[in-house]
């Protein structure tokens, strides 16, 4: 297998075909998702889908059948202990089919924004980031339920694996990227809403020992740069641009470009740059 050369290509369905299949709430049916992956020709992705069993099941448990096995042997690479975060991943994706849902969707930001994305299974299969932040949301559950031993277990697992660090009570929306993903680290307090985009080497963290939301909020089509430092309980407004290696400690108006050492307003726009990767900036005289 690992002499046979892969081309990348984009699926028969097509983009345009992708984007009708999503309903006004910005969801996919987990049924158009797993149809991609199965027409894939990545014979590693293959490979998985054979090995992940269960026929004659809906689309919706197969692909968690197959996510729940490719997280387990991405986080352990001894067979006993894949075999238990398999079982594990499983149950609870039984009992929370909307994180199978949300997993779908992640996947199709991934392949319908990233410009150096062409195929589903790539990213599905190699995507780090997108990894680290389906076992995230596995740990945010265990905290809601106050299975808080067992959510710290992942986060540590996430941090040991991926070298990204997200409290398992930050609130991550949906559709969100993390690029690249090395370097991240989200705080407990962190509120990131639906359809941002976050650089590696990002820190959404706090400023000091106060106790209550002490870490940043971000809303929804953000986009921060690469190396970025967003410190405290402030607000990244709708639609914000973040300059990659900035230092943000207020407030960011929606739909603003900051940029800069301390970070100054350097422009503004009428779009939300997370849904377009946009992370240019305005011509400027200040760094």
């Amino acid at each position: 297998m690992g002499d046979q050369i892969y081309v990348s290509r984009e699926q028969t369905t097509g983009k345009e075909h992708l984007l009708s299949a999503i309903n006004a709430a910005g969801k996919i049916a987990p049924q158009t998702v797993w149809d991609i992956l199965k027409a894939d020709p990545n014979p590693l992705l293959k490979d998985l889908l054979e090995r992940s069993g269960g026929e004659n099941i809906n689309p919706e448990e197969k692909f968690s059948m197959v996510l729940s096995l490719c997280l387990s042997e991405k986080l352990s690479l001894e067979k006993e202990e894949i075999l238990r975060l398999y079982s594990f991943f499983q149950e609870f994706y039984m009992v929370c089919p909307h994180l199978v849902t949300a997993a779908c969707s992640d996947l199709t930001a991934l392949y319908n924004r990233n410009p150096a994305m062409h195929d589903y299974g790539t990213a599905f299969l190699e995507f780090k980031g997108y990894h680290a932040l389906q076992c995230y949301r596995v740990a945010h559950g265990l905290w809601a339920e106050n299975r808080l031993t067992a959510a710290r277990f992942f986060q540590s697992l996430i941090s040991e694996r991926w070298n990204i660090d997200i409290h398992p009570a930050a609130v991550l929306g949906e559709r969100l990227i993390l690029d690249h993903g090395t370097g991240i680290v989200i705080g407990e307090t962190t509120i990131v809403e639906n359809d941002v985009v976050l650089f590696q080497g990002i820190t959404l963290g706090g400023t000091g020992k106060e106790t209550g939301k002490r870490h940043p909020t971000v809303r929804q089509g953000s986009i921060i740069g690469p190396g970025s430092i967003i410190l405290g309980d402030i607000e990244i407004g709708q639609g914000a641009k973040i300059g990659s290696g900035s230092v943000v400690v207020k407030n960011v108006s929606p739909f603003t470009c900051v940029f800069g050492n301390p970070a100054q307003v350097v422009g503004q726009h009428t779009h939300l740059p997370g849904l377009t990767f946009d992370l240019s900036l305005p011509p400027i005289d200040y760094i």
